[in-house]
């Protein structure tokens, strides 16, 4: 006898509250920055799950940590918001580092910081052990220069320019977030603005 309508609705209910409860924890896990937090089991057992419910969700660990990558993309993708046609080059610059400053350090940032330190290096040993979540975040990779590249659009700079800064700039930003948390003897204030200057220059510069 087929499964009624209602009963099907609330089993897809019941799936996606696990599926979420299972990201929420794998997040919160991951972003104490314990090692021992990088556990698809570990992360089922802290919520009263079975790692056969988590793998009847995600497939594997490969598939949760994917699906935790995406999740996390999801809800920061409007923080960078299109910029407006006008604002000056200084400003636009500006926003972007001082929102990844602020943001490499909320517990997104932190879980993904934690993940990624625990997958293998070498890209062709992730590719390897985990394809989904090598694919998610090389498609991490390219959602970024895109977002670099519309946030410039109308100024006619060189997108090759625009690519460079794209690739160094979220590593800058971790540098600065580390002294941050570090407690560093700079002025981080002073760092951002220089950092925000030598982009500008960077992408107005005439070429040699």
């Amino acid at each position: 006898m087929p499964e009624p309508d209602s009963a099907r609705r609330t089993s897809n209910k019941r799936g996606l509250a696990t599926r979420e409860a299972i990201l929420t924890a794998a997040i919160e896990a991951l972003a104490t920055g314990d090692p021992a937090a990088v556990s698809a089991n570990r992360i089922a057992k802290k919520i009263g799950l079975t790692w056969g419910t988590v793998q009847y969700q995600f497939g594997d660990a490969d598939g949760l940590w994917a699906a935790v990558l995406h999740h996390t993309a999801e809800r920061r993708a409007d923080v960078f918001a299109a910029t407006d046609t006008g604002v000056p080059l200084r400003t636009r610059v500006e926003a972007i580092v001082n929102t990844l400053y602020k943001g490499l350090d909320a517990p997104d940032s932190r879980a993904i910081e934690n993940l990624r330190a625990a997958l293998p290096r070498d890209p062709d040993d992730l590719d390897r052990l985990y394809p989904n979540t090598a694919a998610e975040l090389r498609s991490w990779g390219l959602s970024w220069n895109e977002t670099c590249q519309k946030a410039f659009a109308d100024l006619q700079i060189d997108p090759r320019r625009i690519r460079k800064v794209a690739l160094f700039i979220p590593g800058a930003m971790r540098g600065l977030v580390s002294e941050k948390q570090l407690g560093s003897f700079h002025d981080l204030n002073e760092a951002r603005d220089g950092l925000a200057s030598a982009i500008v220059a960077y992408l107005t510069a005439a070429d040699a």
